[in-house]
Protein backbone atom coordinates (compact mmCIF):
# COMPACT_ATOMS: atom_id res chain seq x y z
CA UNK A 1 0.00 0.00 0.00
CA UNK A 2 2.58 2.48 0.83
CA UNK A 3 4.24 1.82 -2.43
CA UNK A 4 1.12 1.90 -4.35
CA UNK A 5 0.70 5.35 -2.54
CA UNK A 6 4.16 6.40 -3.19
CA UNK A 7 3.33 5.77 -7.58
CA UNK A 8 0.46 7.55 -7.21
CA UNK A 9 2.38 11.03 -5.32
CA UNK A 10 5.04 10.89 -8.52
CA UNK A 11 2.23 10.06 -10.69
CA UNK A 12 -1.10 11.48 -9.89
CA UNK A 13 -2.67 10.91 -13.49
CA UNK A 14 -2.49 7.14 -12.69
CA UNK A 15 -5.08 8.03 -9.66
CA UNK A 16 -7.59 10.17 -11.86
CA UNK A 17 -7.59 7.22 -14.39
CA UNK A 18 -8.30 4.90 -12.03
CA UNK A 19 -11.11 6.75 -9.69
CA UNK A 20 -12.36 7.19 -13.56
CA UNK A 21 -12.90 3.65 -14.12
CA UNK A 22 -14.01 2.49 -11.13
CA UNK A 23 -16.78 5.54 -11.20
CA UNK A 24 -17.95 4.14 -14.46
CA UNK A 25 -18.09 0.77 -12.95
CA UNK A 26 -20.13 2.10 -10.05
CA UNK A 27 -22.34 4.69 -12.27
CA UNK A 28 -23.15 0.97 -14.42
CA UNK A 29 -24.69 -0.39 -11.36
CA UNK A 30 -28.39 0.10 -11.06
CA UNK A 31 -31.24 -0.88 -8.19
CA UNK A 32 -34.73 -1.51 -9.96
CA UNK A 33 -33.82 0.99 -12.62
CA UNK A 34 -32.09 3.32 -10.29
CA UNK A 35 -28.45 4.24 -10.19
CA UNK A 36 -26.02 6.95 -9.33
CA UNK A 37 -24.88 7.29 -13.17
CA UNK A 38 -21.42 7.96 -14.16
CA UNK A 39 -20.56 11.28 -13.38
CA UNK A 40 -21.50 10.54 -9.35
CA UNK A 41 -19.73 7.06 -10.14
CA UNK A 42 -16.77 9.05 -10.88
CA UNK A 43 -17.23 11.13 -7.58
CA UNK A 44 -17.68 8.44 -5.63
CA UNK A 45 -14.48 6.53 -7.53
CA UNK A 46 -12.27 9.68 -6.84
CA UNK A 47 -13.72 9.82 -3.19
CA UNK A 48 -12.81 5.82 -2.67
CA UNK A 49 -9.42 6.39 -3.82
CA UNK A 50 -8.44 9.80 -1.81
CA UNK A 51 -9.78 8.08 1.31
CA UNK A 52 -7.02 5.75 1.20
CA UNK A 53 -4.26 7.15 -0.68
CA UNK A 54 -2.62 10.98 -1.02
CA UNK A 55 -3.43 11.66 -5.14
CA UNK A 56 -2.05 15.71 -5.86
CA UNK A 57 -4.24 16.75 -8.76
CA UNK A 58 -3.85 20.23 -10.51
CA UNK A 59 -5.93 22.87 -10.27
CA UNK A 60 -5.34 23.91 -13.69
CA UNK A 61 -5.89 19.82 -14.95
CA UNK A 62 -8.88 20.33 -13.04
CA UNK A 63 -9.88 23.64 -15.28
CA UNK A 64 -8.74 22.39 -19.00
CA UNK A 65 -11.11 19.23 -18.51
CA UNK A 66 -14.07 21.53 -16.56
CA UNK A 67 -13.66 24.08 -19.86
CA UNK A 68 -13.80 21.36 -22.51
CA UNK A 69 -17.09 19.98 -20.68
CA UNK A 70 -18.89 22.83 -20.65
CA UNK A 71 -17.99 24.14 -24.47
CA UNK A 72 -19.58 20.97 -25.25
CA UNK A 73 -22.56 21.38 -22.97
CA UNK A 74 -22.97 24.41 -24.63
CA UNK A 75 -22.00 23.56 -27.91
CA UNK A 76 -24.55 20.50 -27.86
CA UNK A 77 -27.72 23.07 -26.52
CA UNK A 78 -26.87 26.06 -27.94
CA UNK A 79 -29.65 25.18 -31.75
CA UNK A 80 -32.27 24.54 -29.28
CA UNK A 81 -31.80 27.09 -26.54
CA UNK A 82 -32.53 29.98 -29.06
CA UNK A 83 -34.78 28.00 -31.37
CA UNK A 84 -37.35 27.29 -28.43
CA UNK A 85 -37.83 30.74 -27.80
CA UNK A 86 -39.97 30.96 -31.17
CA UNK A 87 -43.37 30.79 -32.28
CA UNK A 88 -45.51 28.68 -29.59
CA UNK A 89 -42.10 27.29 -27.98
CA UNK A 90 -42.14 30.65 -25.16
CA UNK A 91 -44.83 28.25 -22.76
CA UNK A 92 -42.12 25.74 -22.48
CA UNK A 93 -39.05 28.49 -22.22
CA UNK A 94 -41.36 29.85 -19.02
CA UNK A 95 -41.18 26.47 -17.76
CA UNK A 96 -37.52 25.64 -18.41
CA UNK A 97 -36.82 29.01 -16.76
CA UNK A 98 -39.23 28.87 -13.84
CA UNK A 99 -38.24 25.42 -12.42
CA UNK A 100 -34.67 25.82 -11.88
CA UNK A 101 -35.35 29.20 -10.53
CA UNK A 102 -37.49 27.05 -7.69
CA UNK A 103 -34.69 25.00 -7.75
CA UNK A 104 -32.10 27.74 -6.79
CA UNK A 105 -34.55 29.39 -4.02
CA UNK A 106 -35.26 26.01 -2.32
CA UNK A 107 -31.70 25.61 -2.19
CA UNK A 108 -31.04 28.87 -1.03
CA UNK A 109 -33.79 28.63 1.84
CA UNK A 110 -32.90 24.81 2.98
CA UNK A 111 -29.01 25.87 3.31
CA UNK A 112 -30.15 28.68 4.99
CA UNK A 113 -32.19 27.20 7.64
CA UNK A 114 -29.84 24.24 8.57
CA UNK A 115 -27.09 26.64 8.55
CA UNK A 116 -24.85 25.16 6.04
CA UNK A 117 -21.64 26.24 5.16
CA UNK A 118 -21.19 27.56 1.40
CA UNK A 119 -19.22 24.06 0.50
CA UNK A 120 -22.13 22.07 1.75
CA UNK A 121 -24.65 24.71 0.00
CA UNK A 122 -23.50 24.05 -3.34
CA UNK A 123 -23.51 20.72 -3.20
CA UNK A 124 -26.84 20.33 -1.55
CA UNK A 125 -27.92 21.94 -5.16
CA UNK A 126 -25.86 20.20 -7.33
CA UNK A 127 -26.44 17.16 -6.05
CA UNK A 128 -30.30 17.70 -5.36
CA UNK A 129 -30.90 19.30 -9.06
CA UNK A 130 -28.76 16.63 -10.53
CA UNK A 131 -26.58 19.17 -12.49
CA UNK A 132 -23.02 18.02 -11.32
CA UNK A 133 -21.41 20.82 -13.59
CA UNK A 134 -22.56 23.58 -10.98
CA UNK A 135 -19.55 22.09 -8.75
CA UNK A 136 -17.07 23.37 -11.20
CA UNK A 137 -18.85 27.05 -11.29
CA UNK A 138 -19.30 26.99 -7.62
CA UNK A 139 -15.67 26.15 -7.15
CA UNK A 140 -14.54 29.16 -9.21
CA UNK A 141 -16.76 31.40 -7.26
CA UNK A 142 -15.00 30.27 -4.12
CA UNK A 143 -11.72 30.39 -5.18
CA UNK A 144 -12.37 33.93 -6.13
CA UNK A 145 -13.56 34.77 -2.38
CA UNK A 146 -11.07 36.75 0.08
CA UNK A 147 -10.43 33.68 2.20
CA UNK A 148 -7.64 31.87 3.38
CA UNK A 149 -6.93 28.96 0.85
CA UNK A 150 -6.69 26.34 3.02
CA UNK A 151 -10.46 27.55 3.91
CA UNK A 152 -11.53 27.56 0.37
CA UNK A 153 -9.79 23.47 -0.08
CA UNK A 154 -11.90 22.66 2.91
CA UNK A 155 -15.26 24.40 1.51
CA UNK A 156 -14.14 22.73 -2.31
CA UNK A 157 -14.16 19.60 -0.52
CA UNK A 158 -17.64 19.81 0.96
CA UNK A 159 -18.95 20.47 -2.26
CA UNK A 160 -18.53 16.98 -3.66
CA UNK A 161 -19.45 15.31 -0.34
CA UNK A 162 -22.92 16.92 -0.80
CA UNK A 163 -23.46 16.59 -3.91
CA UNK A 164 -22.62 12.69 -3.62
CA UNK A 165 -25.20 12.19 -0.81
CA UNK A 166 -27.92 14.68 -2.26
CA UNK A 167 -27.22 13.26 -5.50
CA UNK A 168 -29.29 9.87 -4.59
CA UNK A 169 -32.59 10.91 -3.97
CA UNK A 170 -31.90 13.88 -6.61
CA UNK A 171 -32.06 10.71 -9.51
CA UNK A 172 -34.67 8.74 -7.36
CA UNK A 173 -36.98 12.08 -7.07
CA UNK A 174 -37.29 13.03 -10.63
CA UNK A 175 -37.89 9.55 -11.71
CA UNK A 176 -40.73 9.00 -8.70
CA UNK A 177 -41.99 12.09 -9.41
CA UNK A 178 -42.37 12.04 -13.31
CA UNK A 179 -43.58 7.99 -13.69
CA UNK A 180 -45.51 7.64 -10.61
CA UNK A 181 -46.17 11.19 -8.13
CA UNK A 182 -46.85 13.17 -11.14
CA UNK A 183 -49.14 11.67 -13.16
CA UNK A 184 -51.24 10.57 -9.94
CA UNK A 185 -51.54 14.55 -9.25
CA UNK A 186 -52.31 15.36 -12.70
CA UNK A 187 -54.93 12.53 -12.86
CA UNK A 188 -53.74 11.06 -16.26
CA UNK A 189 -53.25 7.61 -17.32
CA UNK A 190 -50.05 7.25 -19.25
CA UNK A 191 -50.86 5.16 -21.82
CA UNK A 192 -54.06 6.41 -22.54
CA UNK A 193 -52.48 10.04 -22.60
CA UNK A 194 -49.77 8.77 -24.69
CA UNK A 195 -52.01 7.51 -27.42
CA UNK A 196 -54.17 10.89 -27.38
CA UNK A 197 -50.98 12.60 -27.92
CA UNK A 198 -50.23 10.23 -30.91
CA UNK A 199 -53.25 11.08 -32.48
CA UNK A 200 -53.25 14.52 -32.46
CA UNK A 201 -49.86 14.58 -33.65
CA UNK A 202 -49.87 11.57 -36.10
CA UNK A 203 -47.40 9.64 -35.18
CA UNK A 204 -47.38 5.60 -35.09
CA UNK A 205 -47.08 3.92 -31.38
CA UNK A 206 -44.47 1.65 -30.86
CA UNK A 207 -43.11 0.09 -27.74
CA UNK A 208 -39.43 1.96 -26.97
CA UNK A 209 -36.87 0.54 -28.10
CA UNK A 210 -38.91 -1.72 -30.63
CA UNK A 211 -38.89 -1.29 -34.55
CA UNK A 212 -40.11 -3.20 -36.62
CA UNK A 213 -38.54 -6.19 -38.64
CA UNK A 214 -39.51 -4.36 -42.22
CA UNK A 215 -37.93 -1.52 -44.58
CA UNK A 216 -40.58 1.20 -43.89
CA UNK A 217 -39.75 2.80 -47.03
CA UNK A 218 -39.50 1.19 -50.39
CA UNK A 219 -39.55 1.44 -54.25
CA UNK A 220 -41.86 -1.68 -55.94
CA UNK A 221 -43.05 -2.14 -59.12
CA UNK A 222 -46.57 -2.59 -60.20
CA UNK A 223 -48.50 -2.93 -63.63
CA UNK A 224 -51.20 -0.64 -64.45
CA UNK A 225 -54.50 -2.79 -64.97
CA UNK A 226 -57.44 -1.98 -68.14
CA UNK A 227 -59.41 -0.55 -65.10
CA UNK A 228 -57.33 1.41 -63.00
CA UNK A 229 -58.64 4.96 -62.19
CA UNK A 230 -55.13 5.84 -63.12
CA UNK A 231 -55.32 5.50 -66.59
CA UNK A 232 -55.35 8.66 -68.51
CA UNK A 233 -54.40 10.72 -65.52
CA UNK A 234 -51.28 13.07 -65.61
CA UNK A 235 -48.64 11.37 -63.07
CA UNK A 236 -49.48 14.20 -60.68
CA UNK A 237 -52.62 13.98 -60.73
CA UNK A 238 -52.35 10.13 -60.05
CA UNK A 239 -50.01 10.79 -56.97
CA UNK A 240 -52.38 13.42 -55.70
CA UNK A 241 -55.50 10.93 -55.87
CA UNK A 242 -54.86 9.47 -52.88
CA UNK A 243 -54.55 12.14 -50.22
CA UNK A 244 -51.64 11.89 -47.77
CA UNK A 245 -50.49 8.98 -49.42
CA UNK A 246 -47.34 10.54 -50.72
CA UNK A 247 -46.76 7.63 -53.65
CA UNK A 248 -44.44 8.97 -56.37
CA UNK A 249 -43.84 7.34 -59.52
CA UNK A 250 -40.07 7.07 -60.24
CA UNK A 251 -39.49 5.46 -63.27
CA UNK A 252 -41.91 4.12 -66.05
CA UNK A 253 -41.41 1.04 -68.41
CA UNK A 254 -43.94 1.10 -71.66
CA UNK A 255 -43.36 -1.88 -73.89
CA UNK A 256 -39.73 -2.49 -73.93
CA UNK A 257 -38.40 1.26 -73.04
CA UNK A 258 -37.77 2.48 -69.46
CA UNK A 259 -38.26 6.52 -69.04
CA UNK A 260 -38.16 9.16 -66.15
CA UNK A 261 -41.73 10.77 -66.13
CA UNK A 262 -42.45 14.25 -66.11
CA UNK A 263 -44.90 15.67 -63.87
CA UNK A 264 -47.02 15.76 -67.31
CA UNK A 265 -46.46 12.59 -68.33
CA UNK A 266 -49.92 10.49 -69.04
CA UNK A 267 -50.40 6.61 -67.79
CA UNK A 268 -51.39 4.05 -69.73
CA UNK A 269 -52.92 0.71 -69.32
CA UNK A 270 -50.32 -1.55 -69.21
CA UNK A 271 -47.70 0.48 -68.00
CA UNK A 272 -45.07 -0.45 -65.26
CA UNK A 273 -44.46 1.67 -62.65
CA UNK A 274 -41.71 2.41 -60.32
CA UNK A 275 -43.09 3.60 -56.83
CA UNK A 276 -41.62 4.99 -53.77
CA UNK A 277 -43.27 5.26 -50.56
CA UNK A 278 -44.12 3.69 -47.23
CA UNK A 279 -44.61 0.43 -47.34
CA UNK A 280 -47.56 0.09 -45.70
CA UNK A 281 -49.03 2.60 -48.25
CA UNK A 282 -47.66 0.58 -51.23
CA UNK A 283 -49.28 -2.49 -49.37
CA UNK A 284 -52.62 -1.06 -48.50
CA UNK A 285 -53.18 1.41 -51.47
CA UNK A 286 -51.13 -0.21 -54.50
CA UNK A 287 -51.49 -3.92 -53.85
CA UNK A 288 -55.26 -4.44 -54.25
CA UNK A 289 -55.89 -2.04 -56.82
CA UNK A 290 -52.57 -3.61 -58.78
CA UNK A 291 -50.10 -6.59 -59.95
CA UNK A 292 -46.67 -6.21 -58.24
CA UNK A 293 -44.13 -7.77 -60.09
CA UNK A 294 -40.20 -8.55 -60.16
CA UNK A 295 -38.66 -5.95 -62.54
CA UNK A 296 -34.78 -5.64 -61.55
CA UNK A 297 -33.93 -3.52 -64.15
CA UNK A 298 -36.73 -0.99 -63.49
CA UNK A 299 -36.23 -0.76 -60.07
CA UNK A 300 -32.61 0.21 -60.69
CA UNK A 301 -33.21 3.78 -58.96
CA UNK A 302 -30.21 5.74 -57.10
CA UNK A 303 -32.34 5.57 -53.76
CA UNK A 304 -30.37 7.61 -51.44
CA UNK A 305 -30.56 8.13 -47.01
CA UNK A 306 -29.27 11.64 -46.12
CA UNK A 307 -29.43 13.83 -43.60
CA UNK A 308 -30.63 17.40 -43.92
CA UNK A 309 -29.78 20.09 -40.97
CA UNK A 310 -32.56 22.93 -41.32
CA UNK A 311 -31.23 26.56 -41.00
CA UNK A 312 -34.11 28.06 -43.31
CA UNK A 313 -36.31 30.17 -41.00
CA UNK A 314 -39.26 29.90 -43.16
CA UNK A 315 -39.48 26.22 -42.27
CA UNK A 316 -38.57 26.12 -38.49
CA UNK A 317 -41.47 26.66 -36.75
CA UNK A 318 -43.54 24.74 -39.13
CA UNK A 319 -45.65 21.30 -39.18
CA UNK A 320 -44.31 18.17 -41.25
CA UNK A 321 -47.57 18.70 -42.87
CA UNK A 322 -47.05 22.49 -43.83
CA UNK A 323 -43.66 21.72 -44.79
CA UNK A 324 -44.59 18.70 -47.19
CA UNK A 325 -47.47 21.27 -48.33
CA UNK A 326 -45.90 24.16 -49.30
CA UNK A 327 -42.44 22.97 -50.49
CA UNK A 328 -42.25 21.71 -54.08
CA UNK A 329 -39.08 19.98 -54.06
CA UNK A 330 -40.37 17.72 -50.79
CA UNK A 331 -42.12 15.50 -53.75
CA UNK A 332 -39.97 12.26 -53.64
CA UNK A 333 -38.55 12.32 -50.69
CA UNK A 334 -39.49 10.83 -47.57
CA UNK A 335 -38.77 10.68 -43.33
CA UNK A 336 -37.59 8.70 -41.55
CA UNK A 337 -36.96 10.17 -38.31
CA UNK A 338 -35.83 13.89 -36.33
CA UNK A 339 -33.20 14.32 -34.07
CA UNK A 340 -33.06 17.23 -31.81
CA UNK A 341 -29.78 17.90 -29.95
CA UNK A 342 -28.47 14.26 -29.15
CA UNK A 343 -32.63 12.99 -28.46
CA UNK A 344 -34.40 10.91 -31.40
CA UNK A 345 -37.70 12.63 -31.34
CA UNK A 346 -41.01 10.67 -32.47
CA UNK A 347 -43.01 12.13 -35.51
CA UNK A 348 -45.87 12.55 -37.37
CA UNK A 349 -48.08 14.92 -39.22
CA UNK A 350 -48.11 17.77 -36.54
CA UNK A 351 -44.62 17.36 -35.25
CA UNK A 352 -43.12 21.23 -35.61
CA UNK A 353 -39.50 20.91 -37.03
CA UNK A 354 -37.29 23.83 -35.79
CA UNK A 355 -33.41 25.28 -36.60
CA UNK A 356 -31.01 23.25 -35.72
CA UNK A 357 -33.17 19.66 -35.91
CA UNK A 358 -31.17 16.95 -38.23
CA UNK A 359 -33.97 15.55 -40.45
CA UNK A 360 -33.15 11.92 -41.66
CA UNK A 361 -34.94 11.94 -45.22
CA UNK A 362 -35.07 8.71 -47.87
CA UNK A 363 -35.60 9.37 -51.38
CA UNK A 364 -34.05 9.60 -55.15
CA UNK A 365 -31.15 11.21 -55.05
CA UNK A 366 -31.67 13.73 -57.33
CA UNK A 367 -35.01 14.54 -55.46
CA UNK A 368 -33.18 14.84 -52.20
CA UNK A 369 -30.28 17.12 -53.91
CA UNK A 370 -33.08 19.83 -54.80
CA UNK A 371 -34.83 19.78 -51.44
CA UNK A 372 -31.22 20.01 -49.45
CA UNK A 373 -30.44 23.90 -50.34
CA UNK A 374 -34.39 24.61 -49.00
CA UNK A 375 -34.08 22.77 -45.94
CA UNK A 376 -30.86 24.19 -45.06
CA UNK A 377 -27.55 21.90 -45.21
CA UNK A 378 -27.01 17.97 -46.14
CA UNK A 379 -24.67 16.77 -43.56
CA UNK A 380 -21.92 14.92 -44.83
CA UNK A 381 -20.07 12.26 -41.87
CA UNK A 382 -16.77 14.22 -40.86
CA UNK A 383 -14.46 12.63 -38.60
CA UNK A 384 -12.49 16.31 -38.15
CA UNK A 385 -12.99 18.51 -35.86
CA UNK A 386 -12.35 22.41 -35.90
CA UNK A 387 -10.00 22.88 -33.53
CA UNK A 388 -9.73 26.62 -34.18
CA UNK A 389 -13.20 27.34 -33.03
CA UNK A 390 -12.88 25.41 -30.53
CA UNK A 391 -9.51 27.26 -29.35
CA UNK A 392 -10.65 30.19 -29.65
CA UNK A 393 -14.31 30.09 -28.54
CA UNK A 394 -13.04 28.59 -25.23
CA UNK A 395 -10.65 31.71 -24.89
CA UNK A 396 -13.09 34.48 -25.33
CA UNK A 397 -15.07 32.88 -23.40
CA UNK A 398 -12.60 32.49 -20.24
CA UNK A 399 -11.89 36.05 -21.18
CA UNK A 400 -15.37 37.45 -20.86
CA UNK A 401 -16.06 35.47 -17.74
CA UNK A 402 -12.63 37.26 -16.20
CA UNK A 403 -13.66 40.54 -17.15
CA UNK A 404 -17.41 40.86 -17.02
CA UNK A 405 -19.12 41.89 -13.45
CA UNK A 406 -22.79 42.16 -12.78
CA UNK A 407 -23.94 44.51 -10.35
CA UNK A 408 -26.36 43.59 -8.47
CA UNK A 409 -27.24 46.07 -5.19
CA UNK A 410 -24.10 47.03 -3.37
CA UNK A 411 -22.21 43.69 -4.83
CA UNK A 412 -20.50 43.31 -8.17
CA UNK A 413 -20.63 39.59 -9.20
CA UNK A 414 -18.21 38.19 -11.47
CA UNK A 415 -19.64 36.46 -14.72
CA UNK A 416 -17.03 33.80 -13.80
CA UNK A 417 -14.49 31.85 -16.50
CA UNK A 418 -17.10 28.85 -16.47
CA UNK A 419 -20.47 30.66 -17.22
CA UNK A 420 -18.39 32.31 -19.52
CA UNK A 421 -17.17 28.98 -21.80
CA UNK A 422 -20.57 28.13 -20.90
CA UNK A 423 -22.20 30.77 -22.94
CA UNK A 424 -19.29 30.79 -25.69
CA UNK A 425 -20.40 27.00 -26.45
CA UNK A 426 -24.01 28.23 -26.61
CA UNK A 427 -23.63 30.85 -29.29
CA UNK A 428 -21.04 28.64 -31.26
CA UNK A 429 -23.39 26.01 -31.51
CA UNK A 430 -26.05 28.46 -32.27
CA UNK A 431 -24.21 29.94 -34.73
CA UNK A 432 -23.59 26.28 -36.61
CA UNK A 433 -26.97 25.78 -36.47
CA UNK A 434 -27.44 28.95 -39.02
CA UNK A 435 -24.54 28.29 -40.94
CA UNK A 436 -23.64 24.27 -40.55
CA UNK A 437 -20.07 24.31 -42.15
CA UNK A 438 -19.25 26.69 -39.33
CA UNK A 439 -17.15 25.00 -36.26
CA UNK A 440 -17.98 21.14 -37.08
CA UNK A 441 -17.19 19.32 -34.34
CA UNK A 442 -18.46 15.09 -34.91
CA UNK A 443 -20.98 14.10 -32.19
CA UNK A 444 -18.50 11.41 -30.93
CA UNK A 445 -16.02 14.10 -30.52
CA UNK A 446 -18.61 16.61 -28.06
CA UNK A 447 -19.97 13.62 -26.23
CA UNK A 448 -15.91 12.33 -25.13
CA UNK A 449 -15.75 16.03 -24.24
CA UNK A 450 -18.61 16.02 -22.26
CA UNK A 451 -18.26 12.76 -21.05
CA UNK A 452 -14.65 12.43 -20.24
CA UNK A 453 -13.99 15.98 -19.13
CA UNK A 454 -16.80 16.16 -16.82
CA UNK A 455 -15.88 12.83 -15.12
CA UNK A 456 -12.07 13.68 -14.81
CA UNK A 457 -12.98 16.69 -13.16
CA UNK A 458 -15.61 14.99 -10.66
CA UNK A 459 -13.08 12.31 -10.29
CA UNK A 460 -10.57 15.08 -9.04
CA UNK A 461 -12.86 16.56 -6.84
CA UNK A 462 -13.53 13.67 -5.26
CA UNK A 463 -9.53 12.53 -5.09
CA UNK A 464 -9.37 16.00 -2.93
CA UNK A 465 -12.53 15.21 -1.02
CA UNK A 466 -12.12 11.41 -0.11
CA UNK A 467 -9.58 12.45 3.56
CA UNK A 468 -12.70 14.18 4.92
CA UNK A 469 -15.42 12.44 3.13
CA UNK A 470 -16.56 9.81 6.36
CA UNK A 471 -15.81 12.54 9.21
CA UNK A 472 -18.20 15.01 7.22
CA UNK A 473 -21.08 12.17 6.66
CA UNK A 474 -20.86 11.26 9.76
CA UNK A 475 -22.17 14.84 10.95
CA UNK A 476 -23.89 16.02 8.68
CA UNK A 477 -24.90 13.08 5.82
CA UNK A 478 -28.61 12.55 7.29
CA UNK A 479 -28.99 16.92 7.03
CA UNK A 480 -28.22 17.02 3.96
CA UNK A 481 -29.90 14.07 1.89
CA UNK A 482 -33.15 15.42 3.98
CA UNK A 483 -32.15 18.83 3.17
CA UNK A 484 -31.73 17.51 -0.81
CA UNK A 485 -35.39 15.47 -0.46
CA UNK A 486 -36.31 19.01 0.06
CA UNK A 487 -34.70 20.63 -2.91
CA UNK A 488 -35.55 18.00 -5.51
CA UNK A 489 -38.69 17.78 -5.11
CA UNK A 490 -39.88 21.44 -4.52
CA UNK A 491 -39.01 22.61 -7.93
CA UNK A 492 -40.59 19.10 -9.58
CA UNK A 493 -44.17 19.42 -8.19
CA UNK A 494 -44.00 23.58 -8.15
CA UNK A 495 -42.95 22.80 -12.25
CA UNK A 496 -45.54 20.43 -12.60
CA UNK A 497 -48.43 22.59 -11.48
CA UNK A 498 -47.48 25.68 -13.04
CA UNK A 499 -46.98 23.83 -16.13
CA UNK A 500 -50.44 22.42 -16.41
CA UNK A 501 -52.24 25.18 -14.93
CA UNK A 502 -51.01 28.38 -15.65
CA UNK A 503 -49.11 27.63 -18.96
CA UNK A 504 -51.69 24.75 -19.95
CA UNK A 505 -49.35 22.13 -21.28
CA UNK A 506 -49.80 18.75 -22.37
CA UNK A 507 -49.66 16.51 -18.99
CA UNK A 508 -47.68 14.01 -20.51
CA UNK A 509 -45.28 16.17 -22.78
CA UNK A 510 -44.94 18.18 -18.75
CA UNK A 511 -43.73 15.06 -16.96
CA UNK A 512 -40.94 15.15 -19.66
CA UNK A 513 -40.70 19.03 -19.62
CA UNK A 514 -40.15 18.95 -16.08
CA UNK A 515 -37.19 16.05 -16.17
CA UNK A 516 -35.57 18.22 -18.86
CA UNK A 517 -35.77 21.39 -16.74
CA UNK A 518 -33.80 19.32 -13.90
CA UNK A 519 -31.86 17.68 -16.97
CA UNK A 520 -32.25 14.35 -16.03
CA UNK A 521 -33.14 11.59 -19.02
CA UNK A 522 -33.82 8.64 -16.48
CA UNK A 523 -36.95 10.27 -15.64
CA UNK A 524 -38.40 10.70 -18.93
CA UNK A 525 -37.29 7.46 -19.90
CA UNK A 526 -39.30 5.95 -16.85
CA UNK A 527 -42.28 7.79 -18.02
CA UNK A 528 -41.38 6.36 -22.01
CA UNK A 529 -41.36 2.71 -19.67
CA UNK A 530 -44.47 3.34 -18.18
CA UNK A 531 -46.45 5.14 -20.52
CA UNK A 532 -44.96 2.83 -23.56
CA UNK A 533 -44.51 5.40 -26.15
CA UNK A 534 -41.14 7.62 -26.71
CA UNK A 535 -43.41 10.65 -26.74
CA UNK A 536 -42.33 12.33 -23.41
CA UNK A 537 -39.51 13.09 -25.17
CA UNK A 538 -40.79 15.94 -26.77
CA UNK A 539 -41.26 17.90 -23.91
CA UNK A 540 -37.84 16.83 -22.60
CA UNK A 541 -36.17 18.40 -25.48
CA UNK A 542 -38.34 21.85 -25.16
CA UNK A 543 -36.78 22.25 -21.46
CA UNK A 544 -33.29 20.78 -21.26
CA UNK A 545 -31.29 23.49 -22.89
CA UNK A 546 -32.36 26.14 -20.48
CA UNK A 547 -32.13 23.73 -17.34
CA UNK A 548 -28.36 22.69 -18.44
CA UNK A 549 -27.07 26.41 -18.77
CA UNK A 550 -28.87 27.45 -15.73
CA UNK A 551 -28.70 24.94 -13.44
CA UNK A 552 -24.76 25.58 -14.15
CA UNK A 553 -24.92 29.00 -13.69
CA UNK A 554 -27.04 28.36 -9.87
CA UNK A 555 -23.14 26.84 -8.81
CA UNK A 556 -22.00 30.62 -8.82
CA UNK A 557 -25.42 32.33 -8.15
CA UNK A 558 -25.77 30.45 -4.68
CA UNK A 559 -22.53 31.19 -3.47
CA UNK A 560 -22.97 34.98 -3.82
CA UNK A 561 -26.12 34.83 -2.38
CA UNK A 562 -24.94 33.05 0.64
CA UNK A 563 -21.69 35.28 0.97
Amino acid sequence: MIRLGNLFTKYPEMGVYLAVGIGYLIGRFKFRGVGFGVVTGSLLGGIILGNFFRVPVSDQAKSMLFLLFLFGIGYSVGPSFFGNLKGDGWRWVILGVFQPVVGLLAAFMVARFLKLDLGYSAGLLSGSLTESPAIGTASEAIRALALPDEQKQQLIGHIAVADAICYIFGTFGVIWCCSSLGPKLLGIDLKEESKKVELSKGIRSSKVGVSPAWQPIAVRAYTIPLNSPAVGKTLAEAENSVPGARLFVERIRRSSEIFSPSRTTVLEAGDTVAVLGRTETLVKVLGPRSSEIADSELLEIPVASFDLYITNRKIAGKTIQQFVDSVDEARGVLLRGITRGEHSLPFGRETIVQRGDTLHVTGSEAAVEKLAPIVGRKISPTEDSDLAVLGIGIFVGVLLGAITTIPVGHLRIGLGTSVGTLLAGVVVGWMRSVKPWFGRIPDGAILFMKSMGLAAFVAMIGLKAGPIFVSAVKEYGYVLFLGGVVVTLTPLIAGLFFGRYVLRLNPLLLLGGIAGAQTMIAGVAAVQEKADSPVATLGYSYTTAFGHVLLTTWGTVIIYLLT
